[in-house]
């Protein structure tokens, strides 16, 4: 049974039915094309023979769904969770705790990276969904009986995928591992910061020098705020591959500064003299004490494909894909000296050091 339900009282109403229920299947639909921060458009919710259309968009509504996505006796069953997590965290000011994320635990049951909900569907039930509508404006009201159906379809085999991947991670020892990705994934999703170090996740920003690269990360930091601050995409307010263009020299007057900026058609019209003043300005000694990204230039590189070969041989005989255990960026972390990455901490890291250990210089 299928409801829409764009009034609070009505979704307290329903929420109030699940009472006892353990876990509710969970998805949203967003827009994000326009804006930095993702606009929540549709939220969908499912327990056992019953699927909720919530239209948070109505007055009421995302207020009256946080108590159930923070209700920490109801585990919320979702595909992929990441966007979604930041989808409601601005839509109602609430994260779903606990959390069961399918495309996750399917991948640490050996069942493959980045599986799909409609493939991951198929292989556990043996149901083909249709696929059309992802790409449809989910803002519009109403929406389509196609843009309704494929919503429901998001939740609808939710509570059999669960059923099916705890019965499978509880087999091989590993739901505490779905747990922990878990419990991280809802920390960074509430602390919604940008990156201090912006100029490391840049492949372009490994072509410049120390001070090229302090120079970028000031861009790209202010680029962030910026975004924010403006919700709009970070592209829009200042495109990657300018930043490290401007960032190569700093330049002798404004005047030439501009004309830079006038040969890319992706320069920013505005905040110009903003740019100019924040790249002039002489590094200072945090600045001079970055950490670059260096593209493995300073990295042995033999070794680098040691421990590399020792991750993907320790993820085969896990049965799980070499990406889910460990990212070559960490691996060049700890050749480099700058300690265990966070993202590595916990079960990763039990099973990781014994192997790389003798490995790191």
């Amino acid at each position: 049974m299928q409801h829409w339900i764009d009034e609070p009282e009505a979704l307290r109403a329903r929420i109030s039915a699940w009472q006892g229920q353990a876990r509710v299947g969970l998805d949203t639909e967003f827009i994000r094309e326009r804006t930095f921060y993702p606009q929540l458009a549709l939220v969908q919710l499912s327990v056992p023979g019953e699927v909720l259309l919530v239209d948070p968009l109505a007055a009421g509504v995302a207020q009256a769904l946080r108590p159930l996505l923070v209700d920490p006796g109801m585990l919320k069953i979702m595909h992929s969770a990441s966007e979604d997590l930041q989808a409601l965290l601005r839509g109602c000011n609430a994260l779903p705790a606990p959390m069961f994320d399918t495309q996750v635990a399917a991948a640490m049951a050996g069942m493959g990276a980045g599986l799909g909900y409609q493939k991951l569907v198929e292989q556990v039930t043996g149901v083909a969904l249709e696929k059309g509508e992802t790409r449809s404006d989910w803002l519009r009201r109403p929406l389509s009986e196609s843009q309704l159906k494929y919503a429901a379809d998001d939740v609808l085999h939710l509570h059999e995928l669960h059923a099916a991947l705890d019965a499978k991670l509880r087999a091989l020892g590993r739901l505490d591992w779905l747990q922990a990705d878990g419990e991280r994934a809802l920390q960074v999703a509430a602390g919604d910061g940008d990156d201090p170090m912006p100029h490391l996740a840049l492949r372009s920003a490994q072509t410049l020098d120390a001070a090229g690269q302090a120079r970028v990360r000031r861009l790209l930091r202010w680029r962030d705020a910026e975004a924010r601050r403006s919700d709009r995409p970070k592209g829009w307010v200042l495109d990657n591959e300018l930043a490290v263009q401007i960032s190569r020299r700093p330049l002798a007057d404004f005047q030439a500064f501009n004309a830079l900026l006038d040969a890319s058609p992706k320069s920013p019209r505005r905040a110009r003299k903003e740019l100019f003043e924040l790249l002039a300005q002489p590094l200072d000694e945090d600045e001079r004490q970055l950490p670059l990204n260096r593209a493995g230039e300073a990295v042995d590189k033999q070794r680098l494909r040691g421990m590399q070969e020792a991750v993907a041989a320790l993820a085969a005989s896990l049965g799980i894909p070499e990406g889910l255990l460990c990212a070559r960026r960490h691996l060049e972390a700890l050749l480099e000296g700058r300690g265990w990455p966070e993202a590595l901490e916990g079960w990763r890291r039990s099973l990781l050091e014994p192997a790389l250990k003798p490995l790191l210089p």
